[in-house]
């Protein structure tokens, strides 16, 4: 713990799901945080939150909205010249309005993989050299479905879960093999299944109906963010990911090993690969 007194974390999605506690969890390590969020007054509210525990702590704000590839690209920029330690990618986005992005993608698969892996591979070299490491947030959605190459951003999908899921396996399969022979900065997390904002899609009738038991049956999200901050301290090697220990739901974390096929990593990381060079061109 005492390695990161002072280290610089920036951190996606600080403002929703598990990001208040993680960040809790961040400073009372001793962290510098960056909270790197697309809705600035809602980033700055929570900075004035956490000051309120955390009287002598570091936070500093980075304006990024997943869904603007502009955005991104300045968001990404601004973090090189940070310095940052660790990157921590826990935004994600499920059940929300479909539109295709200025770059030409569905918007959940890019705020879930293009966004997130742009960011990642423009930081790697600053992280490498800082010894930090890359925290990247997966899903047991990502075992919904395999990939479809003639849909590769399952824009035709009208199922959330697959969407949100295809885009989340295209993330983690893709960073197992950019990262294949330098796994010591790269840990794949996940926090099961939490009661956070990503269940606001239900009807309402069913939601006041699951409402409750799902916070008697799931972790609470200060529990749920412990894989996160695992992540900090444990690299998962090809395959693996850390996560709830208990039909990967409940739990201390526990690093365990995901079902995976090389050719369908290579095909994603191919896929990857170009998308990525497309989001180098100005846009």
């Amino acid at each position: 713990m005492k390695d990161l007194v002072g280290k610089t974390v920036a951190v996606t999605g600080a403002t929703g799901g598990i990001g208040l506690p993680l960040c809790k969890k961040l400073l009372a390590l001793g962290t510098k945080l960056i909270l790197v969020d697309r809705n600035k007054n809602k980033s700055l509210a929570l900075r004035d939150s956490l000051l309120e525990q955390f009287e002598n702590a570091e936070i500093s704000h980075v304006t990024a909205d997943l869904a603007d590839i502009k955005s991104v690209k300045s968001a990404t920029e601004e973090l090189l010249k940070l310095d940052i330690d660790y990157f921590i990618h826990n935004a994600g986005a499920y059940s929300i309005p479909r539109y295709i992005t200025e770059n030409g993608f569905d918007n959940v698969f890019h705020i879930n993989f293009v966004a997130p892996f742009y960011m990642i591979k423009k930081l790697l070299p600053l992280i490498k050299e800082k010894g930090g490491r890359i925290i990247a947030t997966g899903s047991i959605a990502h075992r919904y479905n395999k990939t479809n190459v003639a849909d590769f951003d399952f824009r035709n999908s009208k199922k959330a879960s697959c969407v949100y899921g295809n885009a989340k396996r295209f993330l983690m399969f893709s960073l197992y093999k950019l990262f294949e022979n330098e796994q010591e900065y790269l840990s794949i997390v996940h926090p099961g299944i939490t009661f956070t904002g990503i269940t606001d899609h239900y009807p309402k009738l069913i939601f006041a109906l699951i409402k409750h038991p799902m916070k008697i049956i799931f972790m609470k999200p200060k529990k749920a963010c412990l894989s996160t901050v695992e992540g900090l301290f444990t690299h998962t090697p090809y395959s693996y990911w850390i996560g709830p220990r208990f039909f990967d739901i409940w739990g201390k974390p526990k690093l365990s090993k995901i079902k995976t096929d090389k050719d369908e990593v290579n095909e994603i990381f191919n896929k990857a690969e170009e998308i990525y060079c497309e989001q180098t061109k100005e846009y």
